[in-house]
């Protein structure tokens, strides 16, 4: 039998919350993401001691993605740049199996960041590392990445 549709507690509900015009940037930044960025001196040292992986580790897991200050997130990206094409091409693979997967989507992030300006040199060591980091984290990480709102 058909249920009792007299009742009017749905009408009590508030669609205008669900309206796409109603949407409201968040103005607070992520709890894990320190709107200061990674320590381009610690990365550094990182990278000229050969320690590639835990620069790298340290750049996902500091990236200023909470923040709106552009020069910020510039200089994340050159200092990831900079230890993605130091990292030879025969070690990406057992660099990215040491990441996690919210490290691995992130790294997705910057690697789509850079194929947003191609230039000569880095585009193929840039295909290398997406071939990789696909092949880890699947197409659910560029899914997570493609439709986040918050980017490097």
């Amino acid at each position: 039998m058909a249920k009792n549709t007299t009742s009017s507690a749905f009408r009590k509900i508030d669609v205008d919350q669900y309206n796409d015009d109603c949407y409201k940037e968040e103005e607070g930044s992520e709890p894990h993401s320190p709107p200061t960025g990674p320590d381009e001196q610690e990365i550094v040292n990182f990278v000229n001691q050969g320690k590639h992986i835990e620069a790298l580790k340290n750049l996902l897991r500091t990236a200023p993605v909470g923040t709106k200050n552009q020069m910020l997130k510039d200089a994340a990206f050159s200092l990831v740049l900079r230890v993605i094409l130091s990292i030879k091409t025969s070690d990406i693979e057992k660099t990215v199996a040491q990441l996690d997967r919210d490290q691995i989507d992130m790294l997705m992030k910057y690697l789509y960041k850079g194929f947003e300006n191609p230039s000569e040199g880095r585009s193929a060591h840039l295909l290398a590392w997406h071939e990789k980091v696909y092949s880890a984290g699947g197409i659910g990480s560029i899914v997570r990445v493609l439709t986040d709102r918050k980017r490097v």
